[in-house]
């Protein structure tokens, strides 16, 4: 659910594209008047987007005035699509955004999804890695950033353990599941998917969760974003967006069954005992302990910039502040 992408070259490239171009023709005159905006996911539809669903099958998003196409990242991925202006609104994750805004990328964090990390290291339980220790002499399976060795690393260090101890190769998008009968020991999933999907598979596995080991890795992914561009000239837009979205997570959060339904609706190749399961798993971990769905804290921003500044992953300064606001959140 989560790949950690560098903007860069593309950002710039795209960046003078602008906005697509209106439909002349309408899909019927009830939509005439609703503003045509469209909101890119980071991934395949899965239940980190339940909300964006049920806000356009319940109507949320005309109520708002808005006319909201939902669509897939393809090869230039979510960020930049929402920085470059090709796309109004996107998904993406607080590590993304960090390095996309040190590079210059105007990204903006309007809402966290899910309010804590909820990911982890996985292996199967006959693997026996229980702690960062046991991760010495096995083999990790990630997608080639930078990042996944250094929160290895973090990890391990609590324990004076040694990441060079670790063989970590390439898998690429290889599923965790076939990954694992191979020769991987270990991989970074996100329990609210991939691990609801080993209990459906009756595998059990064991978890190392970042944010046992660290607070500066209670980070927030995913995220919706914007551009710094539609927050200062079409502020309205934006308010309106954040304001169905809300309400589509907060009708996920109490009727975790019906939510699902939609999502499944919508994207009918997805296995509805998994987005059920996985539904109600993530119903209660949406808001959790904050005090309204989609609020972050500058602390959690500052902490892992900071934790990335520590592990050398970032080349340039970063200021937290402009990186997310709550402005558009309901009251």
């Amino acid at each position: 659910m989560n790949k950690f992408l560098p903007l860069l070259t593309s950002f710039f490239l795209l960046a003078g594209c602008g906005a697509g171009g209106t439909n002349e023709k309408e899909e019927a005159s009830k939509n005439e008047e609703l503003k045509k905006v469209s909101v890119v996911l980071d991934w395949t539809p899965n239940t980190n987007h339940t909300g964006l669903y049920v806000a356009k099958e319940k109507g949320y998003f005309k109520e708002q005035g808005l006319d909201v196409e939902i669509i897939m990242p393809g090869e230039a991925g979510a960020d930049k699509l929402v920085a470059s202006g090709k796309s109004e609104f996107g998904v993406s994750y607080q590590e993304g955004i960090t390095q996309a805004r040190v590079q210059g990328v105007p990204i903006v964090s309007v809402a966290a999804v899910i309010q804590h990390n909820t990911s982890g290291f996985a292996s199967p339980e006959a693997k026996d890695i229980t702690t960062p220790k046991d991760f010495e002499g096995k083999t990790y399976g990630g997608w080639g950033s930078p990042v996944e060795k250094a929160i290895i690393d973090s990890l391990m260090k609590k324990e004076n353990a040694d990441v060079n101890e670790v063989d970590i190769v390439n898998t690429g998008d290889m599923d965790f599941f076939t990954s694992v009968k191979r020769d991987i020991d270990f991989a970074w999933i996100y329990y609210g998917w991939t691990g609801i999907e080993a209990e459906l598979r009756n595998e059990k596995l064991n978890m190392v969760y970042l944010t046992e080991y660290s607070d500066k890795l209670d980070y927030y992914t995913p995220v919706l974003t914007t551009n710094e561009k539609m927050i200062k000239e079409d502020p309205e837009t934006v308010k309106a967006f954040v304001h169905a979205a809300s309400k589509g997570y907060q009708f996920a959060i109490k009727n975790p069954d019906d939510a699902a339904d939609m999502l499944i609706e919508s994207a009918p190749d997805l296995d509805p005992k998994l987005v059920k399961k996985s539904q109600e798993w993530l119903a209660a971990k949406y808001q959790d302990d904050a005090p309204r769905w989609g609020e972050q804290k500058l602390e959690i921003w500052k902490n892992y910039s900071e934790w990335m500044t520590e592990n050398k992953l970032l080349e340039g300064d970063f200021d937290p502040e402009k990186a997310f606001t709550n402005e558009f959140l309901p009251k």
